[in-house]
Formats: structure tokens, sequence, C-alpha cells
């Protein structure tokens, strides 16, 4: 595939940029609106915000439960948050990320903070994403939605809400399957496995599971909102997710089951007195069970044992926040504490593998935390000063040494309103993350302890600038950030016993968003990103300085034409640039570079009925676009050094309708 991206996608990049749906809130935060809505062909946070924000990349790993990157961050580095509920997942190979925990469907607002700018919350290091779900409503209303796609995906889903004043209830539930995606070479999953020169055979899928389907997904969430004066409310909600036989083709093992629950008790109290404006209390548990194993695969065969390595979280929590509006100083002040529990045991009815050898043996990390904020505006200029207070303790039951953690979180955003239509920003801050128990303490299937114990907690220290302008005709942001990266942790390839290392790096890069109102009708909307990422040094016994994740120069343009009631049609491309800055000495990869086209129609009959149909990837591209860092247990043999890749879904036809009442 030609490097060049088309010149006219560039140059209107360059020229505009954000998305209609895209509010941005300030240097360090975008939020995206209309969530459900737009989650036409699939009920994946990582599908949906992915293209929506330039930040933000996707790792590919299955037809569903994708994760996200924030500015080449991704596990530990970014944090992830439903409702002020701390999300994890169980799997150390990332099949269960956090964003995967929740459907898109349920969702009303995402906030992406970019850099360490968020002190209220656990692990903000270099981003993090904040997810809000439907509140439930007084009066009554609902919506059913019915998807059907290609490769045999079908959805229904479904949100009822209602009350009175003094409860107010709602409850969404969907159901969601398809079969293996097809990628533009026609290649199901499994086939792709078969055509891939680096895939093991092994690694296959036996024969009467080659055509069996991706995945089926479940989910319901309750909420009751229940007002016990006039200022005070307690809000409590319940999440159960239920995902079987989740296939991922370029990994080993495929997920059995994926399990998850998400609880939370919150009680809220609005204008305690003139000067005490907020108080919020809130409770919250979560729990995943995540089986992953080889029964689908040739590796399991006759007298093959089946390989399985059942893993499990916990993560509870209670934050207490207080607001004050002191004089025009808003304030912020809280107490965070959490603790999240993981255990892993490998499973197997043969030898060598022992049934009921560890993986990860029951490690505890136990956090408290204190957070300020401080927002004050002097005249044209708005200021912002956080702080936050951590200290850690990692236990473990596996022999282990345990580790304490402590460290200091601060920023400053500044934001100077030029005039009633445009403003610069600048922001600076510090922020640390801890390592988890897979980096500690994770041991392989043949009992080598590829974890580290000893690793440092890592620390990003931020510079971001930007400048951001809203006209009648229309917006465009720009920024840019430089990170420094001290004690970074990062897994090297081909070593299986203290796998795990601290180095020094650095990542920076520049993002553009905006829109151009052609006409009353006729909107352009256009995004782009690029970063860069280095080592100080690279490892040792190794040459490759180019830091890992770091996606090449990608770029989205849509141009939507609106006609009356609501109805619209669109037309987008996505590009990215050859994927040729890599890590070689650690997994990555060159990708060519890749531009797919997809197209939208959604007509409103009537305020109730919505109908939505459209295509994407209309010239059926063959492309990936997540490379293959070691971070991941990948398919690969033991004649090449390559690992195999995981293509996006070719050619995909689909249609969405929408009852509302």
């Amino acid at each position: 595939m030609n490097k060049i991206i088309p010149l006219s996608l560039v140059a209107i990049v360059s020229l505009y940029a954000t998305e209609v749906y895209l509010a941005p809130i300030g240097v360090e935060s975008t939020v995206i609106t209309e969530v459900a809505e737009k989650a036409e062909t699939s009920a994946d946070v990582a599908v949906a915000i992915s293209s929506r924000v330039p930040s933000i990349d996707m790792s590919r790993r299955s037809g569903i439960a994708n994760d996200i990157l924030i500015r080449g961050q991704k596990r530990d580095n970014i944090s992830i948050e439903v409702d002020g509920t701390k999300i994890n997942g169980a799997c150390p190979n990332r099949m269960d990320p956090p964003t995967s925990h929740i459907l898109a469907n349920q969702i009303e607002t995402i906030e992406v903070t970019e850099g360490p700018y968020d002190v209220a919350t656990f692990g903000v290091m270099s981003g993090g994403v904040k997810i809000k779900t439907k509140k439930p409503t007084k009066n009554f209303k609902g919506e059913v939605n019915v998807g059907m796609g290609s490769f045999g995906y079908q959805k229904l889903g479904a949100t009822v809400s209602g009350g009175n004043d003094l409860i107010r209830v709602s409850i969404t539930a969907s159901t969601e399957k398809s079969d293996q995606y097809k990628d533009g070479n026609g290649d199901t999953f499994a086939e792709q496995i078969i055509n891939s020169p680096t895939a093991p055979a092994t690694a296959r899928y036996q024969t009467q599971y080659q055509d069996m389907q991706a995945y089926t997904k479940k989910s319901i969430m309750a909420k009751a909102f229940i007002t016990v004066t006039d200022n005070q409310e307690l809000r409590l909600s319940v999440t159960a997710n239920r995902s079987d036989d989740i296939l991922y083709a370029n990994s080993t093992m495929d997920a059995l089951y994926d399990d998850s629950n998400i609880y939370s008790i919150e009680y809220n109290i609005n204008t305690l007195t003139d000067v005490y404006s907020n108080m919020n209390l809130q409770y919250y548990y979560s729990d995943v069970d995540h089986p992953m194993a080889t029964t689908y695969r040739d590796a399991s065969l006759g007298t093959n044992p089946v390989i399985k390595n059942w893993l499990t979280t916990e993560m509870q929590g209670l934050k207490f926040k207080n607001t004050f509006d002191i004089q025009g100083h808003k304030i912020l002040v809280g107490i965070d504490g959490s603790k999240r529990t993981w255990d892993g045991h490998y499973e197997s009815d043969n030898l060598p593998l022992a049934t009921g050898r560890k993986s990860i043996d029951n490690a505890v990390t136990k956090n408290t935390a204190i957070f300020s904020k401080l927002s004050k505006s002097v005249g044209e200029v708005d200021f912002t000063f956080g702080a936050r207070y951590d200290y850690t303790k990692i236990t473990n039951d596996g022999g282990f040494q345990n580790n304490n953690y402590s460290g200091i979180n601060a920023n400053l955003t500044t934001t100077l309103n030029l005039d009633k239509e445009s403003k610069v920003f600048f922001a600076f801050g510090q922020a640390k993350r801890v390592p988890d128990a897979r980096e500690l303490y994770f041991r392989g299937s043949q009992n080598n302890v590829v974890g580290t114990q000893d690793l440092k907690q890592t620390t990003n220290r931020e510079i971001d600038v930007g400048y951001e302008i809203a006209t009648d005709a229309y917006s465009a942001k720009v920024k840019s950030f430089y990170s420094r990266l001290s004690d970074y942790i990062y897994i090297q390839k081909g070593v299986s016993v203290r796998a795990f290392q601290n180095i020094d790096a650095i990542v920076y890069g520049m993002e553009v968003s905006g829109e151009y109102y052609v006409s009353d009708d006729i909107t352009v909307e256009a995004s782009a990103s690029y970063k860069v990422g280095k080592k100080d040094n690279a490892l040792a016994g190794q040459t490759d300085t180019d830091l890992a994740d770091i996606a090449p120069l990608r770029a989205n343009i849509t141009t939507t034409y609106e006609y009356a009631n609501h109805s619209s049609v669109s037309a987008e491309i996505q590009a990215s640039d050859t994927w040729d800055t890599i890590d070689s000495d650690n997994g990555e990869q060159k990708l060519d570079a890749w531009a797919i086209l997809n197209l939208k129609a959604k007509h409103s009959f009537n305020k109730s009925f919505e109908l939505t149909v459209g295509v994407n990837n209309v010239f059926n591209t063959t492309y990936a676009v997540s490379n293959t860092y070691t971070d991941l247990t990948l398919l690969t043999t033991s004649t090449t050094t390559d690992v195999m890749l995981f293509n996006n879904p070719g050619r995909y036809v689909y249609t969405n309708v929408k009852y509302t009442f």
C-alpha cells in the first residue's frame, strides 16, 4: 500500500479540525456527547471514541472488548472511571480492558483527560476517561434500538426511565452477538491464523470451532435516584455484564467467558450553605471473572491438555468530595481510598502444568489519598491548580517482596481569553503511577517469574500549550504537548524472567481538531494527531530507541449534509500514515499506510422512529490499526521474529432502527 496519504485530506486537516459532537472544555479535557446515539455498528466503547478524539488510538484485540491508548499510553498509565467507579480488567493480556465492562448504548457522555491533570482520580498519569451513564428521568420515557450488520451482527437494546418527586428509576439492557468478521482479504478470524506466516499450526482453531461466533454479550444496568430532601439525593446503581466465548485470533487463548459487576452507592448534597456548595460521598465495588483457555485450538487436540489461566479481580473504593465557593474561588477538597485484589491460577488436565499453580497470587493494592483543586478567574485569565498526595501499599501471597509507594501529583492550568471567540492555554503538571501486580509478580505457564518485584513507580512531567477559536463560520483547536517519563515501566522481548524494567523516555506531539460550516446544512469536520516517542537509551543488548505504541500521523475528515427532521447523510475518511517508526527490538513491525471511506444516512420519520443505514470500509481495504509490541502475548513461531497481525473488518454494511417513546 502506498505510504502517501491523499494531499487533499492532509490539506483539509491542516486547515480545520473536532467533530460537531465534541465539546472542548479546556486544555486538558474533551467531552464526547451523543455516545449511545452514534453506536450503530457496535456497543464497544473503544470503537465509539477512538475515531472521535484525535489523541485516542484503538488496540484491536477481537470483534469486541478492544482497548484504547491516549497519546500512546495504555494499561495503568491511564485511568478509566464509570460514574466515579474505578474499573479494572482481570486479564494480563488485555482481553477485558476496563472500557469493555460498560457498553456504548448505556453512556450519556465521555470526558477524556489528556495528560496528568486530574487530581481527583487514582492513576491518571498520562490521561484518563470518565464515563457518565444515562441518568433516570422523572418523566416516563424509553427507547428501543435494533441493529443488524454484516458477518451476522445483531444487537437489541432498550432503555426505560421514569418516576416521581420521590424516586426516579431507569433500566438499560442490551444483547449483542456477531460471527467472525472478514478482513479485506475475505479471511475470518480462523482463516487469518491459517494464512499468517507467523502463526504456529497449534494456534489454529479446531475444525469444529472454525466457524463459531466471535462473541455474545449481554448487559443490564439499573439505577435509582431517591430524593431525600430538596437538596439531597441518594443514588444507587448496578451494572452486570456477561460475555461468552470471545475469540482472540492472534493470541494463544480465547476467553471462555468474561463476567463483571459494578455497584455504586452515592449520596449527594447541594447548597449546604452559601459557601459550602456541594458534598458528595460515594462507595463503589466491582468484580471481574475471566477464564481464558486453549479449548478451541489445535494445541489441545488429542491427548494434549487444555491449558487455562483463570483470573479474577475486585475493586472497591470510597471517595468523599467537598466543593466550596469562597469569594470567587471554587475549591474542591477530598479524600480517596481504594483496594484492588488480583488473583489468578493455571489449570490443566495433564502435566507438566500443575493445576492450581498461581499466575498472580492474591496481590492486593491499597491506596489512600487526599486531593484539592482551586479554580479562579482574574480578569481575562482563568487559573486552576490541583494537588494530590498518594500512599500505596502492594502485597502478595506469592513470597515476593511487598512494596510501598508515595508521591505528590500537582498541576497548574491557565487560559487567557483573548476575546469572545478565541483563547490560548498553557498547562504543566506531574503525576505518578505505581506498578500493577502483573508487572511485579506475574508467573508464566512454565512457572517463570515474568514480573519484576522491585519496580519503581513511574513519573510523568508534562507541558501542554494550545489555541482555540470558535466563530459563526468555523471552530478549531490546536494542542501540543511534551511529556517526560521517568522510570517508565517497559517490557523487554525475549526475557522470560524479570522482563519488566524502568526506563526514561519522552513523548511529544500535536493534535488538531475543528469544524467548518459550509452552509446551514453542510458541515466539514476533521481531526488529526501526530506524536513521537523515544527512549533515552536502548535496553540492554538492544539498539532501538523508538518507544512502542506510538502510532503515526492519523486523520479523520467527515462531511455531513443535514436536512429536515434531524436527518442527515455523511461521508467520512479515516486515514493513517505508514507505521515505520517502531520498536523492532521489542516486537513491533512496519505497518502499511491505509485510508478507508465510511458512508452513513440517517432519516427521522417522526419524533419516534429513526432509521440509519451505512457502509464502513466501502472499498474493502485490508489494514491493521494496532502494532505488535511484546507487552501483549501474541502468536509467533520459533522460526520468525515477527508476530501475527490482526486485521480490521473489511466492508461492513449495517442498519439500525431506533424507536423513542
